[in-house]
């Protein structure tokens, strides 16, 4: 390990980056609601500021991954697609196999220019969860309960409301619904079985219900279906606790464009056409297995400045006043200074914590019961 790894795997370092992390998420999320008189007056220029302040929390997490970690992300894809990429919306389509997987979706958005504006459809308590959740929420977010007769018609809403959305977003989405784990790939092949449906190697079935929900949905608004097909190599198993101690990973990402009137309408063959699509996917996985690489040429865009720009600007602000409390802790012996201390070091441990933590996606009593939903 070198020195500048060990540096960032100590904890005092976890704890200046939750510091960082949660304090300027709150105030981003208090700018937030500063904005809602704003939708009464315009509703596009309010989502437009929205958009920009949410990019602000996003990105650091982002940056964290490409800067803090150093991870490098290649990219499969046909040239002729790579150039549509941030110049429409689209539904984004990713395996749901690794802790870091959404980070490295998010990442995706970031060099293609819509990652403030990306979307994912999250299950409802997320939204009751400060910095990330507060700011989903005044994002447009698409929230489900995991109750299908509910969802069908609030979800559909939320969708139809993006219709006017003023910038090119993606619709971040995972048809598996839950992290892969033998365990629950065991469950998910005997639903296949008995649906009599093909097995998956690398993947658990899919969620139908949910997918062509968002299709019919979007269309009209959405262009596209983006098919991506997630590794990392030297089968690596990344973790968030992994890029917070700085550990470089390779990741990998192949992506298909399909237009979105090539996919079915009508429920029942969109379901058909969907477990389709990932016969493919475990195909290519396979692929990878045996060759270490995707299909197809690489074309993979450029890290972008900004994500690290907004992280020094953030550790700046709040690193100098928290500096300036140590100080006047040493100094003082104050009571009401040393209370405050601890409660902010006792945030900033619990945010990183929650960070870097099992996902709710790990719990097994209640995942043998997500299976059943949603298909």
């Amino acid at each position: 390990m070198g020195l500048l790894q060990m540096i960032k795997s100590q904890f005092l370092c976890h704890l200046f980056a939750g510091y960082v992390f949660l304090v300027s998420g709150l105030i981003i999320n208090l700018l937030q609601v500063c904005t809602l008189p704003l939708w009464l007056v315009s509703k596009q220029l309010a989502r437009r500021i929205n958009i920009r302040l949410a990019y602000c929390i996003n990105s650091q997490l982002v940056a964290a991954l490409e800067w803090w970690s150093g991870t490098e992300c290649t990219l499969y894809t046909d040239p002729k697609s790579y150039e549509l990429y941030g110049k429409e919306n689209a539904v984004v389509v990713l395996n749901h196999s690794f802790e870091i997987d959404f980070l490295c979706g998010w990442t995706f958005c970031e060099r293609f220019g819509v990652l403030g504006s990306s979307k994912v459809l999250a299950k409802k308590e997320l939204a009751y969860v400060p910095v990330i959740g507060w700011s989903w929420y005044f994002l447009e977010i698409v929230f489900c309960k995991r109750r299908w007769e509910e969802d069908r018609r609030t979800v559909a809403e939320s969708l139809q409301n993006l219709h006017d959305y003023p910038e090119n977003f993606w619709f971040l989405l995972f048809c598996e619904g839950t992290r892969f784990t033998e365990k629950k790939h065991q469950i998910s092949m005997q639903v296949a079985e008995s649906k009599g449906l093909p097995k998956l190697k690398y993947h658990l079935l899919p969620r139908t219900k949910g997918f062509w929900v968002t299709v019919q949905n979007l269309r009209g608004s959405a262009a596209a279906v983006y098919d991506s097909t997630l590794n990392f190599r030297n089968n690596e198993t990344p973790s968030l606790l992994g890029i917070l101690n700085g550990k470089k990973y390779h990741a990998d990402l192949y992506v298909r464009r399909i237009p979105l009137e090539q996919i079915p309408e009508d429920e029942a063959d969109c379901a058909a056409w969907l477990h389709k699509l990932y016969q493919e996917k475990d195909s290519f996985q396979e692929h990878y297995a045996q060759t270490g690489r995707y299909p197809g040429p690489i074309v993979s865009p450029a890290r972008r400045p900004w994500t690290l720009i907004n992280w020094l600007f953030w550790s700046c602000l709040l690193l100098y006043p928290l500096g300036l409390l140590l100080s006047q802790l040493v100094s003082s012996g104050s009571v009401l200074t040393l209370v405050v201390s601890v409660a902010l070091c006792s945030a900033a441990d619990l945010t990183s914590q929650i960070i870097t933590g099992s996902s709710l996606d790990d719990r097994p009593d209640r995942n043998q019961q997500k299976l059943q939903l949603w298909k």
